[in-house]
C-alpha cells in the first residue's frame, strides 16, 4: 500500500505562513532534513531516498520559511524581520513540523546553517531524536573565519585578497571584480562539482534570509551568525551523532575533529575531493558514510 505521506505536501503553521514539504522513500527509519543558507533551499535532498531506499528510509524535506517553495515574508516590515528572521524561530519552526509530520525517535540532518539548526534541536528537543547527522558545520564562526581567510590567501593571489579585503572594509561587494573571485573560491570549496540539475534560470537564494544571518557570500559573516558560538554545549548533545565533512571545504575540519571529541557519542566521518556540498561532489562516499551511521544505530552496533 502506498505511504499517503509521500510526495508533496504544504503545511499550513499555527502562525498563518505555508510550509513546503515533500516527503520520499518508504520504510520504518524516518529522516528528516534541514537545508543550509540559511534561505538556501531543500534541492540537495533530492535523491536521498532512492539513495537510502535500500535501508528503507522515509526522507522528508522542506523549505524554511522564506526559502524558494515555502511563503516569502515581506522581510523589509522591520517588525516581520525581528519577529521572524531569528534563530529562535527557526527551531520552533522545526518543532512545529515535527509535530505536524508526526515523527518521534527520527534522525534528523542538518547542512551548513541546517546542521546549526540541528546543534540547537538536539540541545533543546533531543528526546524526539534516535540520531543526529551534523553535515558541514561546526559549533563556532570564529574557527571557520579563521579557515576561510586561510583558504582564500592560499588560492587566490594576494592582489585579489587585498581587493577582497578593501571591498569588505568599504561595504562594496556587487561590483563584478569581487564577485568574480567569490565565484572562484565557491567553485573551489562550496559546489565543486556544480551539477546541471539544480541549476535555475533564476536565483533561489532568499537573499534577505541570507544576508540576515550570514552577509554577502560564504566568505563574511556580517550578520547574526557572527555570533554563533555553543563549544561549551557540545557535552550535552547525548544521542548517536555522525559528523560529516568534506575534505576540500570552507568548514574546518580540526573543529569537526574537536566536536568529535566533544561529543559523547560522535564518529566523524570526512569526504575525499569534497566540497561544502560533498553530497553532491562525492556522493559514492557520502552514502557510504550515512548508510553505514544509520545501520549501525539501527542494529545497536553504533560505537564512536
Amino acid at each position: 500500500m502506498k505511504n499517503m505521506r509521500q510526495g508533496t505536501h504544504i503545511i499550513t503553521l499555527d502562525n498563518g505562513y505555508h510550509i513546503w514539504t515533500h516527503t520520499e522513500g518508504q520504510g520504518d527509519i524516518k529522516l528528516l532534513c534541514l537545508h543550509g543558507g540559511p534561505g538556501g533551499n531543500h534541492e540537495y535532498w533530492e535523491n536521498f531516498g532512492e539513495e537510502l531506499a535500500d535501508l528503507g528510509v522515509e526522507v522528508t524535506m522542506y523549505d524554511q520559511l522564506g526559502s524558494f517553495y515555502s511563503d516569502q515574508p515581506d522581510y523589509s516590515d522591520p517588525k516581520i524581520a525581528e519577529k521572524y528572521l531569528t534563530y529562535n524561530y527557526y527551531l520552533e519552526e522545526l518543532e512545529e513540523l515535527r509535530q505536524k509530520l508526526n515523527y518521534d525517535n527520527f534522525y534528523l540532518i542538518g547542512q551548513s546553517w541546517g546542521g546549526a539548526l540541528a546543534m540547537m534541536y538536539a540541545l533543546k528537543y533531543g528526546q524526539h531524536l534516535k540520531g543526529l547527522i551534523i553535515s558541514s558545520m561546526v559549533d563556532n564562526i570564529d574557527e571557520y573565519l579563521e579557515h576561510i581567510n586561510a583558504l582564500r590567501e592560499k588560492t587566490l593571489t594576494p592582489e585579489a585578497v587585498a581587493y577582497m579585503k578593501e571591498c569588505e572594509a568599504k561595504n562594496d561587494l556587487d561590483n563584478a571584480r569581487y564577485q568574480g573571485y567569490v565565484d572562484v573560491l565557491n567553485r573551489e570549496y562550496v559546489d565543486r562539482k556544480q551539477p546541471m540539475a539544480i541549476r535555475h534560470l533564476i536565483p533561489t537564494m532568499a537573499t534577505p534570509v541570507y544576508n540576515a544571518f550570514q552577509g554577502n557570500n560564504e566568505f563574511v559573516v556580517t550578520g547574526k551568525l557572527k555570533e554563533w558560538d555553543i563549544r561549551d554545549r557540545m557535552k550535552d548533545i547525548t544521542m548517536p551523532t555522525l559528523l560529516t565533512f568534506g575534505e576540500h571545504e570552507t568548514m574546518p575540519l580540526k573543529s569537526a575533529k574537536r566536536m568529535a571529541h566533544d561529543i559523547p557519542h560522535a564518529r566523524l566521518e570526512t569526504t575525499p575531493y569534497g566540497g561544502h556540498h560533498h553530497m553532491i561532489d562525492n556522493a559514492p562516499v557520502y552514502f557510504a558514510h550515512l548508510k553505514r551511521f544509520l545501520s549501525d544505530v539501527e542494529n545497536g552496533t553504533f560505537n564512536d
